[in-house]
């Protein structure tokens, strides 16, 4: 059954795929011999575009060895120098020497085993259980297995870096692989991620870059969205191998730390409630009921010190604030009920506020603004 939505985002694809290949390979890695041919038919590869993230993939089932890695890259010289290079400036880079790492879809150790002499605790994950013994034949450590679910578990774990190359492209499921590997790895983990490179692919028009080994087709927009939205944020993107392969280094995204509001909503507590006890004779009313301000009255507790809030929206005239239940009216009112002090709370709009305050109202009130992280006094 082909797919109707996209593996990523979970949108709908464009209607008419971008492309229809008739009588295509069913797979790379799957040569018939001579007696099967006639058995042996090609497939339909539809090219399709998801409208949401824009990610280009085949709506075609998966190949039935996807959760296998299957390389030819042991062969070759050049590779082996290359990935070497690259492995040992990611190492240095990012302070892994000595660190647990591990390689998602370590095939027969190809790359797993230049990992070795670099000074680092290498692991590798893998299904193929031929792979996996050739693997522990030569002394890699390396555990049979898949990311088939989000809370899959790696033995070893958590690791503080993960290779994941030429691997993704293949995945039916790729979110759940990604945050598979996201639960898998320390807080300040970084991975090092390659796919085939879409971009190149369309820049050079190459029409025969399209199998049904490689589901998803990713440019640096896509592959980028798609780690974002698992949890990993982009900190390096390059094109490699002569632009064939997208490269790109992420960090495991981390909680934002915004402790330091609780020390400036203390702050401000105690400016206003030092403010308002400055004023012992008609009290204080605040002007504003945006919901900066209704957040600010109820966060630090002056309810009770607030005589009323104005404001000019009239939908809110003549009801109460949410939460903390204020009166609030027109402007008029602080000619008709007069206060000793105005604390102005009407974000963008403050000076504006404090404007008409100075021209259009009787001399005598305080007049103070509550700025970003300060209660500001302004001549009364």
């Amino acid at each position: 059954m082909a797919l109707q939505a996209c593996r990523v985002c979970g949108q709908k694809f464009f209607k008419k795929p971008l492309l229809r290949y008739a009588n295509m390979p069913k797979a790379a890695q799957k040569f018939p011999a001579a007696g099967d041919l006639a058995d042996e038919i090609g497939v339909d590869l539809d090219v399709c575009q998801c409208t949401g993230c824009g990610l280009v993939q085949l709506s075609n089932m998966p190949v039935p060895y996807y959760r296998e890695v299957i390389r030819a890259a042991a062969v070759s010289v050049v590779m082996r120098d290359f990935k070497i290079a690259q492995f040992s400036q990611f190492l240095k880079k990012h302070y892994l020497y000595g660190r647990k790492i591990i390689e998602i879809g370590c095939g027969c150790g190809e790359f797993l085993s230049l990992l070795s002499p670099l000074d680092v605790d290498a692991y590798g994950l893998e299904y193929s259980e031929n792979a996996v013994a050739q693997c522990m034949g030569n002394g890699l450590k390396v555990e049979k297995g898949y990311l088939a679910t989000d809370h899959s578990i790696l033995a070893n774990g958590p690791f503080d870096a993960f290779l994941f190359l030429m691997f993704l492209e293949h995945m039916p499921e790729p979110n759940v692989a990604l945050r598979a590997i996201y639960n898998n790895i320390t807080e300040n983990a970084v991975g090092l991620i390659e796919v085939p490179n879409f971009e190149m692919v369309l820049r050079k028009k190459l029409f025969s870059e399209f199998i049904g080994d490689h589901l998803l087709y990713f440019t640096r927009e896509t592959l980028q969205t798609t780690l974002q939205l698992n949890g990993f944020e982009v900190i390096e993107v390059d094109e490699v191998r002569d632009a064939y392969v997208l490269s790109v280094v992420v960090k495991k995204r981390s909680m934002v730390d915004i402790s330091s509001f609780n020390e400036c909503q203390a702050k401000i507590k105690s400016e206003l409630n030092a403010y308002i006890s400055s004023f012992k004779g008609k009290g204080v009313a605040i002007w504003g009921a945006g919901h900066q301000a209704l957040a600010i009255i109820a966060m630090t507790g002056i309810q009770d010190r607030i005589r009323y809030v104005v404001d000019s929206a009239f939908f809110k005239q003549g009801k109460c604030t949410p939460a903390t239940h204020l009166p609030v009216f027109s402007p008029d009112a602080l000619r008709a009920d007069p206060v000793d002090a105005v604390i102005v709370m009407a974000a963008s709009y403050s000076d504006e506020v404090v404007g008409i305050l100075r021209t259009q109202f009787p001399k005598g009130m305080h007049i103070s603004v509550l700025r970003e992280s300060r209660l500001e006094s302004v001549e009364g």
